[in-house]
């Protein structure tokens, strides 16, 4: 009889909540954008923003997810209004954040993930809303990329055999060769290596360039060999260069004396294009 009375009570409080929302018109939150960087560097700070409308409904909670684990949460109502919860990568400043972002310190690789924003309101509507963005924490390289390999003679018809290999990054920088400027995409002149990997998450990448030394390969007497290494998009530049020189007249353009000598340069995070280039250049008098 007494379940029978609370299971009575029960469909009661639900047809009012049901009747409530027919004729007073439904209220949900609306989730407007979610600001998530796409890309932050390891030690920053991270700012993630929810950006939300009540639309005449009562905040419940706001609550912040990293690949499906709750690692903060805001209830207006509760004391205290914030809690962070352990997981691993996250490190929530509770000065900086409240109802409408969160702020992330010192981020690291363990950092990098998927993200997301749940917005709930109170009874009667309960309504929530979500969104979610992925962000990547990266490493800059400390330098650019090295070119190996090199001898101080060749001869037309010799191979050239040279490795380009990267500073360590996250992720992996991608690599790639030109010759005179136009990009080498014969795969067969390409050796490519497996990516080397460090402590902490770090990566190495090195690619090979395996060729013939030909007379066309030279433009009035000059073949430039160069490695380029791209990390994410508008993050970083950098640049190496090695200067080979011709030492002695060929003889019938069968035979190139090169000394080398170098010198580099390295360019600190900016804000354009990421290109890491290292040169090889080789001079052949005619």
């Amino acid at each position: 009889m007494i379940r029978i009375m609370q299971n009575a009570m029960g469909y009661t409080l639900l047809l009012k909540c049901v009747l409530f929302i027919l004729f007073t018109g439904c209220s949900c939150i609306k989730l407007a954008r979610l600001v998530v960087p796409q890309y932050k560097m390891r030690g920053e700070m991270a700012i993630l923003e929810c950006h939300y409308e009540l639309e005449g409904d009562n905040l419940y909670a706001v609550k912040w997810y990293k690949e499906n684990e709750e690692f903060y949460r805001f209830v207006p109502k509760s004391n205290p209004t914030q809690a962070s919860y352990k997981v691993e990568g996250i490190k929530v400043d509770h000065q900086l954040s409240d109802s409408r972002q969160v702020a992330l310190r010192s981020v690291n690789l363990k950092s990098s993930g998927l993200y997301r924003c749940e917005v709930s309101a109170e009874a009667p509507s309960f309504s929530s809303a979500h969104k979610e963005s992925k962000m990547e924490v990266i490493f800059l390289p400390n330098n650019g990329p090295v070119i190996t390999g090199e001898k101080k003679q060749y001869y037309i018809g010799d191979e050239i055999n040279l490795n380009c290999t990267s500073s360590k990054s996250y992720p992996a920088s991608v690599l790639h060769w030109n010759i005179n400027e136009q990009k080498v995409t014969d795969h067969e002149a390409l050796i490519k290596y497996p990516v080397i990997s460090h402590p902490h998450g770090l990566k190495t990448s090195m690619l090979g360039l395996r060729i013939t030394a030909l007379p066309e390969h030279f433009s009035q007497g000059i073949m430039r060999a160069k490695c380029v290494a791209s990390l994410s998009p508008v993050l970083w530049q950098g640049d190496q260069e090695s200067v080979v020189e011709s030492m002695a007249p060929l003889l019938s353009n069968r035979e190139a004396l090169l000394l080398v000598r170098g010198d580099g340069t390295f360019h600190k995070p900016c804000c354009w294009l990421p290109i890491a280039v290292t040169t090889i250049i080789l001079l052949v008098s005619t």
